[in-house]
């Protein structure tokens, strides 16, 4: 870990320090200011469909300026988002308030670029280790964000106001540190595109099970995740007690980034997915026993446990698929897919917990769980059948 590295991972925590404010408080305030009840994740789905409308731009950007400029650029956007979600919650305001976060994804869409910006920083025998290491840097946000959350909700006489204005300040800081990283000079401008179609490099099968295990494996992370504040209001559980659990759940997203990368490059990347699926459906099955504080404590970290190893392993099996010269379109389109399957299950998880309840999501969740590992169970019989044939 030089130096870029660990300042690149202070970078992630204050990204997710954001990201799981956002997840505690926006449920909350839209559930206050929406028109109807089910309306209620709007502003955190807004977040994620701003992502996904972003990818291209973004990819775009980082092309262009390189990734310190873009890096930067998408920092101020996170600024004058979170002050205009202060303004939202100030005059009451529903729809600014999903204007404001959808304007926010453009932030998701940079942030979500650190890890593989990792690998770059690293030496060829140690991505693995390099992104799994940055991505551990969430445990800032573990910590931070519902810490944050909590502190900052009364800090003014419009609950949760304070809040978004902290965000403001995160974002500052996150200026100050990513203006300290060196990152690899842009690579001299060429009359020709370099790399193959981004339609070719999609159509490996390699590359397609990395964006689908990537996907799916944020996309029912988050659909529980979104809905856990809401389900722990309803079952009359105080704020404090989803601001604890969302606390562990982080921790246990970002903590295993000190060990993912050496038990991916020991013992493989399909075994370690393969455990992340398993984490996914014994947190499945906690859920469904209860909604007792420990049972939604237990599950949450089982989630973010198995989504470590889920999304640290996409990525580092999306590192087979494009060269360096494709590695903007095909990292925009990993992070679409990503944001787009986000997208949907935020907003189902607030339709889903407030119309059929916490029981259903879990049960409607086996699905993406049952495809991620049906995926990989498909690539590992494709990669040793061509095995046996090349022999």
């Amino acid at each position: 870990m030089n130096r870029n590295l660990w300042l690149l991972a202070i970078c992630q925590g204050l990204f997710l320090t954001n990201n799981v404010t956002f997840i505690a408080i926006n449920g909350l305030v839209g559930f206050s200011l929406a028109p109807l009840g089910w309306m209620a994740t709007l502003p955190v789905m807004g977040y994620v469909v701003g992502g996904a409308f972003s990818t291209g731009l973004v990819a775009r950007t980082q092309h262009r300026f390189g990734r310190k400029a873009s890096f930067q650029i998408g920092l101020g956007v996170a600024l004058a988002s979170a002050l205009l979600c202060a303004y939202a919650a100030a005059s009451h305001n529903f729809w600014l308030l999903c204007t404001s976060t959808l304007v926010a994804g453009y932030y998701n869409a940079n942030g979500n670029l650190y890890r593989f910006a990792a690998a770059e920083l690293a030496g060829s025998g140690f991505r693995e280790k390099a992104v799994s290491l940055v991505m551990a840097g969430g445990l800032i946000g573990a910590v931070a964000g519902p810490n944050l959350a909590a502190q900052t909700r009364s800090l003014t006489a419009v609950p949760f106001m304070g809040a978004y204005l902290a965000l403001a300040g995160v974002a500052l800081l996150s200026m100050a540190v990513l203006a300290f990283i060196r990152f690899p000079p842009l690579p001299a401008k060429k009359v020709t595109v370099e790399g193959r179609p981004l339609r070719d490099i999609m159509r490996q099968p390699t590359f397609i099970v990395a964006a689908l295990t990537g996907a799916l494996g944020f996309g029912v992370m988050n659909l529980l995740m979104a809905a856990t504040p809401l389900a722990m209001q309803q079952c009359h559980l105080p704020f404090s007690d989803a601001a604890l659990v969302l606390e562990w759940h982080v921790i246990g997203m970002f903590a295993p980034g000190f060990v993912t990368g050496h038990l991916i490059k020991r013992f493989g990347v399909m075994p370690i997915m393969g455990i992340g699926v398993v984490l996914n459906l014994l947190c499945i099955l906690v859920a469904l026993s209860g909604v007792d504080l420990n049972q939604f404590l237990v599950a949450l970290i089982l989630l973010g446990v198995g989504w470590n190893f889920l999304f640290t392993g996409s990525t580092t099996l999306s590192l087979q698929t494009y060269t360096p010269a494709e590695k903007d379109r095909a990292q925009g389109a990993l992070n679409f897919f990503v944001f787009a399957t986000t997208a949907v299950t935020s907003f189902a998880s607030g339709v889903l917990v407030t119309t059929q309840g916490w029981q259903l999501l879990n049960t409607g969740s086996l699905i993406p769980v049952a495809i991620t590992g049906a995926a990989l169970i498909w690539l590992v019989r494709r990669q040793k059948h061509g095995s046996m044939i090349k022999v």
